[in-house]
């Protein structure tokens, strides 16, 4: 009687099998479903921030941006002009919590930034 030969590639194939090792199908097919999975939630994400603000917030746009939170402050700021922003809007506009704006807002001012218009107007210099 002769034995029959493996071949590797059923070996490799068996072990894998046993000791539960993804393949390389395994791997694209978690892929596809992590995308799809991303994708529903930055659906869900963009729609309650658009519940709320119209679309995705000033925070959120320039997170994707890479700006810093005092970059995006001070943007806001810039964009009124003489005019100058409150306090109330900045923390509707960014998503901010009080402390953190009264932080960038002393930051951007010690800095030279910014100056104060009137009391809680602040305008870009």
């Amino acid at each position: 009687m002769t034995k029959k030969s493996v071949s590797f590639d059923t070996m490799v194939h068996f072990f894998m099998k046993r000791y539960n090792i993804p393949t390389k199908r395994d791997i694209e097919k978690l892929m596809t479903m992590l995308d799809s999975l991303e994708t529903m939630v930055n659906q869900s994400y963009t729609k309650k921030m658009g519940m709320r603000s119209g679309g995705l917030s000033a925070r959120l746009q320039h997170k994707r941006l890479g700006m810093t939170a005092s970059n995006i402050v001070l943007e806001i700021i810039k964009e009124t002009g003489d005019e100058g922003v409150n306090f109330a809007e900045i923390k509707d506009k960014t998503g901010f919590d009080e402390k953190k704006i009264r932080n960038i807002i002393f930051r951007l001012n010690k800095l030279g930034k910014i100056k104060r218009k009137n009391r809680g107007i602040y305008v870009a210099i």
